[in-house]
């Protein structure tokens, strides 16, 4: 195991990697081994692993094409790195169109990156009013503002109860409504406007549009059905002792990992209910991960103090065994289960 050049925790970069030197610690990479970092960004991971290990290949995918074209030109400085235009939740075609049947690390940062949330024009923000879009890839899917100005009234109530928590969520979505019948919801600003006429600010000091926000980019985004994709293929790829690295910044997604690891680092399920003279036949080996830490990490207090984004950050990680992977279809346990820890 290697450490952390100081030189790359202490310099601000476009991006500043959340949790670097615990992910670096989690992957464990040595020279010559194979990296895929799923959610590429600004490269602060990639910048990290690389200037440590040189040795290695690093497979960077992004859904956002600017962090691609970023990733291009930095490649120029880093040796072994590469950058693919991909969703995370199509590592496994693009690692073996690439020759490779299986990688050694796989390191997903989940959410909205800093650079996505600093630019008004890609409509993440709430802060600063630009076009009301949050497409990561701007080239599919609808934008958020075709969904406040087309979805029906109860659909984007659930939405924003389920993918952003928020209580209010049936005024938030009828206030939508009529705002919409008078002219189309175009800009950041005038949504967020339009929460917060029936939204008030909490004893938090959170901004009353944040949750629904977070609500309509997960949504967007397709995030939670990419992040179960995503760790799905990461179990396929990964070779017997790989190491998957999940660094997530909300409870919903914290969940979903937590669970499909507890899921995986279990034994399958019981079929049922057997009669006494039958035998059940549970392989013990079946079990696709090992967990490399029980309870999640969480940044540390030097961190949090430079970058606020890291307080609510949590770090799972786990070994890959020599079971054969169990796949999407297995595992209702991963989708239901798992309280916080």
């Amino acid at each position: 195991m290697f450490a952390v050049p100081p030189e790359l925790i202490d310099t601000p970069h476009a991006h500043d990697p959340v949790m670097l030197r615990e992910v670096i610690a989690a992957a464990d990479i040595s020279a010559g081994e194979s990296v895929v970092d799923g959610t590429f960004g600004r490269g602060g991971y990639a910048r990290g692993i690389l200037t440590a290990e040189p040795g290695c290949r690093y497979i960077g995918l992004d859904r956002d094409p600017v962090a691609v074209e970023y990733g291009t030109s930095l490649s120029e400085q880093l040796p072994g790195l590469e950058v693919h235009h991909a969703a995370f939740s199509e590592m496994e075609g693009i690692v073996r169109g690439l020759g490779l049947n299986s990688v050694d690390v796989v390191i997903l940062d989940l959410g909205v990156s800093s650079p996505q949330i600093d630019q008004a024009e890609r409509g993440f923000s709430f802060g600063k009013d630009g076009p009301l879009d949050m497409r990561m890839d701007t080239s599919r899917g609808a934008s958020a503002a075709e969904v406040v100005n087309t979805m029906g009234e109860e659909d984007l109530a659930n939405v924003i109860y389920k993918y952003g928590e928020e209580r209010r969520s049936r005024a938030v979505a009828h206030a939508i409504v009529e705002a919409r019948a008078e002219a189309p919801i175009e800009t950041t600003g005038r949504l967020a406007e339009i929460i917060r006429s029936v939204v008030w600010r909490a004893k938090d000091g959170i901004d009353p549009a944040t949750r629904t926000f977070q609500g309509l980019r997960i949504h967007v985004n397709d995030e939670l059905g990419e992040l179960e994709r995503g760790l799905d293929a990461a179990e396929s790829l990964l070779k017997p002792g790989g190491r998957l690295v999940v660094v997530t910044f909300h409870s919903l997604e914290d969940r979903i990992v937590k669970s499909f690891l507890k899921a995986r680092a279990s034994k399958p399920a019981s079929k049922g209910r057997l009669m006494p003279w039958e035998e059940e036949e549970v392989d013990d080996t079946a079990r696709t991960f090992a967990l490399v830490n029980k309870k999640p990490l969480e940044a540390q207090r030097d961190e949090c103090r430079a970058n606020p984004r890291a307080r609510s950050a949590k770090l799972r990680a786990a070994q890959r065994t020599d079971a054969v992977a169990r796949g999407a279809a297995t595992d209702t346990e991963s989708k239901q289960s798992g309280a916080d820890t």
